[in-house]
C-alpha cells in the first residue's frame, strides 16, 4: 500500500465539508440542540454592578417555586472556587464581591427554562455598591485600587530591540485606538451536562479546547480528571470566544447536585456577558526615517484593559509587543506594552490575538510616515518589508518565507475596480452622490502560529485501519475541536493521502483520547494536521511490516510537537514563535463626505498559505476574516460606559450583512513552510489582521481626515 496523492478526495483538494449540506439544510446538530430524558434546564443569576460587594445571598423564593430542583452558590461548589488559562483568580460563581457586570453569582436548575429563569430573577442578592474602576491608565496608577491581590498590573512586557534609538530626519507620531469587539458567533453557549454511574460526569459541550475546559471543571468539582469526561458538540463558531470557560461547571455542579441530566443554553444577551471580548487598546507611536525612507527606530507604547479577570491576556499583551513594528526590518525599537485589570468586561483570545490592535497602528504610522516624506506608500512599505532572514524585535530571525514584499506587489498590481455600482448607504442615501469620494488605502501584517515562549504546544491523534465490508476503512480520532474552520475536513484528506484509503471517519472530539490543544493561534491543521499525519505513517509503516495485511486492525497514536520556543527575558529577547503567516489587503472604499456614509467597493489580498490544503476552505476563512475585520474597521463595538455593556444584541452590536461584504479579489500563495507539515501555515488569523488598516486608510485617502480610532463612525468623517 504505497502512498498517492491523487487519490480523490485528498490533500490540495477543495473537498466538499461533510457538515456542510446539513448547515445549510438547517440539520446539523449544534450544542443547543441535544436532549435527554428527564433533562434539567440551568440558568444563572448574574450581577447587575460592575462593582460590588456581596453581603447576603438569600435563596428562599428560589427555592419555593414549583419545579426548581436546586440552587446553588459558591458555598456549593465542592472543589477549588477558582478557575483561569493563565492565572487562577476568576471565581465559578462570585464569593465576596463581583468585579464586572453580568458575572455569575448563583445557579439554578428547574424543569423547564422559564421556570429557572424566574427562579433565578427570585434570589435576592444584599449588593454594596462600590465604584467601579473603568480607566486602564488609572489601572496602571499605584494610587488606584487594587482590584486582586497582586494589584491592576497584569503583564507589562518590555523589548529593546537594537541600539538605542537616535536621530532620524523625518519623525512622525500619532496615537490611536481600538474599540472592544465581540466575536459575534453565532451558536450561543450551551452545553449538556449528564451525572455518571461511577460518580463522574459527562459533558457535551461548544468549546475550543476539551481538555484544558475538562481539567478546570475537575478541579472545582473535586474529582479526578478520569471521571469528568468532555465530548465536542456542534459549534456554532468561536473566533477565541469559546477558549474559556462559561457554563461548563455550572451544568455539571447542576447535574452531580440533582442527579439529573442539565442543559445550560445562554440566550443572546447573556452571551455577552458569558464570554470575552477583543482587548480595548490605547498606542502611542514614534516613527523615524531617513529622507530615504529607511526606517531608523519606532518607539511605542500599548495599553489593553484586560478587564476584570486574566483569561489570556498575559499572552495577547506579549503578542501585542511583538507584533508592534509590523512586518518590517526596524534596526532599533523600543517597546512598551501593558495590560491592566479594570471592572470592565473580561477580555480575551479573539481572532488576531493582539496583533490586529497594533496593525491597525503600525500602518497608520507608516501611511503618516509616507505623507510626511512625500513617498507612494506602498513603495515606503516595499522599501522596509521584512524578508527571510530578518530580526524580529525580540531578536530571533525569521526562518520562514517572509514574502511581504512579494503580497504587497500582488495586491498593487490587480486592476482597480470601475466607477459606480451604487451609493454608499444605497437607498438610504437621500443625495444624488455630488460628495462621493473614492479612496484607496493599503496595509500588510503578519502573525504568529501555534502557541509561544516556551509553551510546549503539541495535539494527539489515534488512527486505526481496519476492514468494513470488505473495503479498507480508516478512522481518526483527535480532541481537536472544530468550530467551523473545516479541520475535519481536512483531517479526512490527511488520513485519505498518507494511507491511500478512500474511506475515513473522523470520529467525535472527546477526552478519551490525548489532548490536541486548542483550535486557535491558527494552528489546528498544523498541530492536529502534524499528528494524523504521524499516526497515519505508523500505521503505514506497520501495514508495511506485515507485507500488506490488515488483519484485525492496526491502531496507532502519535502526538505532534513543534520545535521548542522560549520566554521572553527582562529585554523582551528570546526565540519565543514557531512561525509566521504573512497577509497583505488593499481596500477600495467610497465614501459620502456630506453623510459619513461608506461603500465598500472591493478588498484585494494576496496571503502565504504555504500549502493550500483544500483551496476552497482557504478562500471561506480568508473571506470569513475580511468580514471581521471590515466590521472592525466601521460597525463592532461593545459600548461600555462605567462598566456597563449599552449594546448587548445584534439589533445594537452591528455585524456586516451580505450587503456590507463587497467582492474579495485574492492572490494565494504557496511558498511552503519548512517545519510544517506539508509546508502548511495557519490560515484564519491574517486576513483579519490587515483588513482593518487597509479599510480605514482608504477611509483616510477618500477624506483627509487622520482617524485614529476604529471602529471609524460616520460623524469622524464629516464636518471640520
Amino acid at each position: 500500500m504505497s502512498t498517492i496523492t491523487t487519490i480523490k478526495d485528498g490533500v490540495g483538494q477543495s473537498v466538499r465539508r461533510p457538515d456542510g449540506i446539513p448547515k445549510v439544510k438547517g440539520e446539523f446538530a449544534y450544542s443547543s440542540d441535544m436532549w435527554a430524558e428527564d433533562m434539567l434546564w440551568g440558568a444563572t443569576l448574574r450581577s447587575p454592578h460592575p462593582r460590588a460587594r456581596i453581603r447576603a445571598i438569600h435563596l428562599g423564593k428560589a427555592l419555593a417555586i414549583p419545579g426548581v430542583h436546586a440552587v446553588l452558590t459558591h458555598e456549593d461548589v465542592p472543589g477549588r472556587k477558582l478557575y483561569g488559562l493563565e492565572h487562577i483568580d476568576q471565581p465559578v460563581l462570585a464569593i465576596d464581591q463581583v468585579r464586572y457586570q453580568g458575572e455569575p453569582v448563583a445557579i439554578v436548575a428547574a424543569d423547564h427554562p422559564e421556570t429557572a429563569r424566574r427562579a433565578a430573577d427570585r434570589i435576592e442578592v444584599d449588593y454594596e455598591e462600590l465604584e467601579p474602576l473603568t480607566d486602564p491608565e488609572y489601572a496602571l496608577d499605584p494610587a488606584s485600587p487594587p482590584l486582586h491581590a497582586g494589584g491592576n498590573l497584569l503583564r507589562h512586557v518590555h523589548i529593546a530591540h537594537g541600539d538605542e534609538p537616535g536621530e532620524a530626519d523625518v519623525v512622525v507620531s500619532g496615537e490611536y485606538e481600538v474599540g472592544m469587539q465581540d466575536q459575534a458567533f453565532l451558536g450561543p453557549e450551551s452545553g449538556l451536562a449528564v451525572p455518571a454511574e461511577d460518580g463522574g460526569i459527562d459533558l457535551w459541550i461548544a468549546t475550543q479546547w476539551l481538555h484544558v475546559d475538562r481539567d478546570q471543571v475537575a478541579a472545582c468539582l473535586d474529582l479526578p480528571v478520569a471521571k469528568v469526561r468532555f465530548t465536542l458538540a456542534g459549534v456554532g463558531g468561536a473566533f477565541g470566544g469559546r477558549e474559556d470557560v462559561s457554563m461548563q461547571a455550572h451544568a455539571c455542579l447542576l447535574a452531580l447536585h440533582t442527579g439529573r441530566p442539565v442543559k445550560m443554553v445562554y440566550g443572546r444577551e447573556e452571551s455577552f456577558f458569558g464570554h470575552v471580548h477583543r482587548h480595548p487598546a490605547w498606542m502611542r507611536y514614534e516613527h523615524g526615517a531617513d529622507r530615504d525612507g529607511r526606517l531608523r527606530y519606532i518607539k511605542c507604547r500599548i495599553l489593553l484593559d484586560g478587564g476584570a479577570y486574566a483569561s489570556s491576556s498575559g499572552a495577547v499583551v506579549s503578542n501585542a509587543a511583538a507584533f508592534a513594528l509590523g512586518p518590517y526590518d526596524v534596526p532599533s525599537a523600543r517597546i512598551d506594552s501593558y495590560v491592566v485589570y479594570t471592572d470592565n468586561p473580561p477580555c480575551g483570545a479573539m481572532r488576531g490575538f493582539g496583533a490586529v490592535q497594533t496593525c491597525f497602528a503600525h500602518e497608520a504610522q507608516m501611511d503618516k510616515l509616507a505623507a510626511a516624506l512625500g513617498m507612494d506608500p506602498v513603495q515606503l512599505r516595499l522599501r522596509n518589508a521584512m524578508v527571510t532572514g530578518t530580526s524580529m524585535p525580540t531578536g530571533a530571525p525569521i526562518n520562514c518565507p517572509a514574502p511581504v514584499a512579494e503580497l504587497l506587489r500582488s495586491v498593487r498590481s490587480r486592476p482597480l475596480p470601475d466607477a459606480g455600482g451604487g451609493l454608499p448607504g444605497g437607498i438610504a442615501n437621500v443625495t444624488r452622490g455630488e460628495g462621493v469620494v473614492r479612496g484607496v488605502g493599503y496595509a500588510v501584517g503578519f502573525k504568529n502560529v501555534g502557541f509561544s515562549e516556551g509553551f510546549d504546544d503539541f495535539s494527539t491523534a489515534r488512527v486505526r485501519l481496519s476492514v468494513a465490508g470488505g473495503e479498507p476503512l480508516v478512522e481518526v480520532h483527535t480532541a481537536a475541536a472544530e468550530v467551523g474552520q473545516g479541520l475535519v475536513t481536512v483531517m479526512g484528506q490527511i488520513a485519505r493521502t498518507e494511507l491511500n484509503v478512500q474511506n475515513v471517519l473522523v470520529l467525535p472530539a472527546d477526552t478519551q483520547v490525548g489532548s490536541a490543544g486548542s483550535s486557535s493561534a491558527s494552528r489546528q491543521t498544523h498541530m492536529t494536521g502534524g499528528a494524523v499525519q504521524a499516526a497515519c505513517r505508523a500505521v503505514r509503516e506497520e501495514l508495511e511490516r506485515r507485507g500488506g495485511e490488515i488483519g484485525d486492525g492496526i491502531e496507532e497514536t502519535r502526538e505532534y510537537h513543534h520545535r521548542p520556543t522560549q520566554p521572553l527575558d527582562a529585554l523582551g529577547q528570546g526565540d519565543a514563535h514557531v512561525t509566521f503567516a504573512f497577509a497583505a489587503h488593499r481596500a477600495v472604499v467610497d465614501v459620502d463626505t456630506e453623510l459619513g456614509l461608506v461603500r465598500v467597493v472591493e478588498i484585494a489580498t494576496a496571503q502565504d498559505v504555504g500549502k493550500a490544503m483544500n483551496p476552497l476552505a482557504v478562500e471561506g476563512q480568508i473571506e470569513g476574516g475580511i468580514a471581521q475585520g471590515l466590521g472592525l474597521a466601521l460597525m463592532e463595538e461593545i459600548q461600555v460606559v462605567d462598566g456597563l455593556v449599552r449594546n448587548a444584541s445584534f439589533t445594537d452590536y452591528l455585524i456586516p450583512t451580505v450587503l456590507d461584504m463587497p467582492p474579495v479579489e485574492l492572490d494565494i500563495l504557496e511558498l511552503g513552510d519548512p517545519d510544517s507539515p506539508y509546508g502548511l501555515r495557519g490560515i484564519g488569523e491574517p486576513p483579519t489582521i490587515s483588513s482593518t488598516p487597509a479599510v480605514v486608510a482608504a477611509l483616510r485617502a477618500a477624506t483627509g481626515k487622520p482617524l485614529a480610532r476604529v471602529p471609524v463612525r460616520p460623524d469622524d468623517m464629516v464636518g471640520l
